[in-house]
C-alpha cells in the first residue's frame, strides 16, 4: 500500500478448478479474455495460439532490462529521511477508517488463496496491513517490496503479529517497474493501492507477470478514476497535482482497470465498488488475475 486514502456486499469471484484457489460459490465476475498487442493476451484454452504469441514476443516476460537498484533510484530517488519516516508513520496511523471499511473485501479476496508453503510477493507492502489476511499459513514465504526503507519496521511488526516467522519474511527496497525477484519465482503477487503511484503502470504489470509462476495469481485492490463526465471526475482532475505532491506520487485519475485488462493475463476476475470513507478515491476495483 503506497497512498493515503458503506461498501455493498460483493463477493470476490472464484475459480474452483484453479490449483491455487479454494472452491467457492460463483459470484459477480467479469471475464476479460481476448487478444492484444505485444502477444500479452490470449484466449482461454487457445494454448497453441498463446504459445505462438509468447514465441513471437518473448521480451514481454523477460528479466528486467534495468537492475532493480538502478530503477529504484530512477523512479523513486531518495527522499529526506524525515519525509520517508513521516510518511511511514502517517500510513500506519492514518489508514484505520479505510482499513475498517475494506476489511471484509480483503478477507474475501485473500481467503481465495491457498498460500501454505508458497512464495508470495507483496508489492508496496507498506506497513503490512494485508499480512494478517494471508501470512499465517504454514510454510508461506513472503517478500515485501517497498521503496521506503522506514516501512520495514512496521511491516516486520505486522508479519510478527500475523504469526509469520521472521525467517519467512524478507523486506526488499524496490519498485514495481523492476521487481527484485527471479522470473517465474512467485506463486502469487499481491498489490493494494499500489498502481496509483507507480511511474509506469504497464511496465509494473509486465513485471508482475514476469515474476509469477505459470498459473500464478495477481490479487489486487486499487482506487481508480471516477466515471467519465461525473462531478467526481472533475474534482479528481483538479486535485490530482496536489495529491501527487502530498501522497508520494499517488494519481487520482488513472483508469487502472483498463491497464489490468490489457496486461495479457490469461483470465481476469474484476469487480468495482465504491467506498464511503474516502470520497475523492471512492471508486475502486479489485479481483484476481491469472498468468
Amino acid at each position: 500500500m503506497r497512498c493515503l486514502v458503506a461498501l455493498p456486499a460483493v463477493a470476490v469471484p472464484s475459480r474452483g478448478s484453479h490449483p491455487n484457489l479454494k472452491p467457492r460459490r460463483r459470484s459477480t465476475l467479469v471475464a476479460i479474455l481476448g487478444s492484444c498487442r505485444c502477444g500479452r493476451r490470449h484466449l482461454l484454452g487457445a494454448s497453441s495460439a498463446a504459445g505462438l504469441l509468447h514465441l513471437v514476443n518473448p521480451p514481454c516476460l523477460a528479466a528486467p532490462a534495468i537492475d532493480p537498484a538502478v530503477m529504484l533510484e530512477r523512479v523513486h530517488p531518495a527522499r529526506p529521511g524525515w519525509y520517508e519516516k513521516l510518511y511511514a508513520t502517517a500510513m500506519d496511523k492514518g489508514m484505520q477508517s479505510y482499513e475498517a471499511e475494506i476489511a471484509q473485501y480483503k478477507s474475501n479476496l485473500f481467503s481465495q488463496l491457498s498460500v501454505a508453503g508458497e512464495n508470495i510477493l507483496e508489492l508496496g507492502v507498506g506497513t503490512g496491513p494485508n499480512l494478517k489476511y494471508y501470512a499465517s499459513a504454514d510454510g508461506v514465504n513472503v517478500t515485501g517490496v517497498d521503496p521506503n526503507m522506514y516501512m520495514e519496521e512496521y511491516s516486520r511488526a505486522a508479519a510478527n503479529s500475523a504469526g509469520l516467522p521472521q525467517s519467512n519474511f524478507t523486506f526488499r527496497r524496490g519498485v514495481a517497474e523492476a521487481l527484485p525477484a527471479e522470473d517465474d519465482s512467485m506463486d502469487a503477487v499481491i498489490g493494494t493501492l499500489v498502481l496509483c503511484s507507480v511511474k509506469d503502470t504497464d511496465m509494473a504489470l509486465r513485471e508482475i507477470k514476469r515474476v509469477l509462476k505459470p498459473g500464478g495469481l495477481y490479487l489486487f485492490i486499487e482506487h481508480v478514476a471516477a466515471a467519465d463526465g461525473s462531478f467526481l471526475q472533475f474534482v479528481q482532475g483538479a486535485l490530482d497535482p496536489l495529491q501527487q505532491f502530498v501522497a508520494d506520487g499517488c494519481h487520482l485519475t488513472r483508469k487502472t482497470a483498463e491497464n489490468i485488462k490489457e496486461a495479457g493475463f490469461s483470465s481476469l476476475s474484476l469487480n468495482a465498488v465504491r467506498l464511503s470513507s474516502a470520497y475523492i478515491v471512492s471508486p475502486h476495483v479489485y479481483g484476481v488475475a491469472y498468468k
